[in-house]
């Protein structure tokens, strides 16, 4: 068998069995907890403008769900962003953007420093999104995906005026089920296609990849945005894979049936977003490239960051306005 990227999280038939999120306490309204508090009997930190910091990384497809929702809500002055450089060394994600290798509210120079002053033991590998309290230095949630639910319904009283409805309630059965296809097919697809280490478990996730962007695309094909006329959390769980499409995965990752560039409903729908306040302008292909080709030793041994694709085709007329 061909050598792992992440051996703990392969599986012995050669498949990507990604880890689960270890720090899943949830920032809630009805916290019990009094301001400056820790989490209550339920897990649930104070509600707190200012208290917590988002840490991410502009390559990484989780992190960027997490940045995106936080704008378009307009959390920015609520909530504090960290950004990591998208380079890994032996120690994980580092603070080497920030002046002096350290961020300057959190005072750590690797993320993993909050991971093991909230789990000493923390063997596991360490990722973001982070959503860290300054006051404690611990970490209140790695979960990605609820993290970005808490932010529409737990933050709502620090939304701007006129903020979207990213996760209506009317809607949320149907989104959930399409989030879950979303994820397994597409958002971790790609990673069990690039992270597969035998034939069988990468023809499994490469034709699950497909079928589902097909399917995507038939119903795209229809209307504007996944649930309808208007953005909603799904778009954004999508988005954020797409954008990385041509960059990393369809080469990296070897998820070459089709570059995004050749799926016509798909391609118009990514571009119409990323042309959306609060998308495009959160996008680095720079971080993407140099991140994928540069820390995955065991797909990319040379390290070479491709120059292209060319990016100039995001900024053209999508049609679907």
């Amino acid at each position: 068998m061909a050598r792992a990227q992440f051996s703990a999280e392969t599986s012995a038939d050669g498949a990507f069995v990604r880890q689960p999120n270890r720090f899943t306490g949830r920032v809630a309204a009805d916290s019990d907890s009094p301001p400056g508090g820790g989490p209550d009997a339920q897990g649930r930190w104070p509600l707190e403008a200012g208290r917590y910091r988002l840490v991410w990384c502009q390559a990484c497809p989780w992190a960027h769900r997490a940045a995106i929702v936080r704008g378009l809500l307009g959390l920015d002055d609520a909530i504090g962003l960290a950004t990591v450089d998208p380079i890994r060394d032996e120690r994980g994600w580092r603070f080497t953007l920030d002046p002096g290798g350290r961020d300057p509210v959190l005072g750590i120079a690797y993320l993993s420093e909050a991971y093991l002053a909230t789990d000493p033991g923390y063997g596991g590998r360490v990722t973001v999104p982070a959503l860290v309290d300054t006051l404690t230095g611990r970490v209140v949630s790695n979960d990605y995906p609820q993290l970005t639910l808490d932010l529409s319904t737990q933050w709502r009283s620090l939304h701007r005026a006129g903020a979207p409805e990213l996760y209506p309630a009317e809607l949320r059965v149907e989104m959930d089920a399409l989030m879950a296809d979303i994820h397994r097919d597409v958002n971790n697809g790609v990673y069990r296609c690039g992270f597969a280490t035998s034939q069988t478990a990468y023809d499994e996730a490469f034709t699950a990849l497909f079928a589902r962007l097909d399917a995507l695309s038939e119903r795209l094909s229809g209307q504007r945005y996944l649930m309808g006329d208007a953005i909603t959390e799904a778009d954004v769980r999508l988005f954020t894979t797409l954008v990385r499409f041509d960059a990393a995965y369809h080469g990296h990752f070897k998820c070459n049936r089709h570059k995004l560039t050749e799926l016509p409903v798909l391609w118009a729908y990514a571009r119409d977003l990323f042309q959306t306040p609060g998308f495009g302008d959160t996008v680095n292909f720079d971080h993407i490239k140099r991140h994928y080709y540069g820390t995955h030793p065991a797909i990319n041994p040379t390290g070479i960051v491709p120059l292209g694709p060319d990016t100039a085709g995001w900024a053209t007329p999508h049609g679907r306005g």
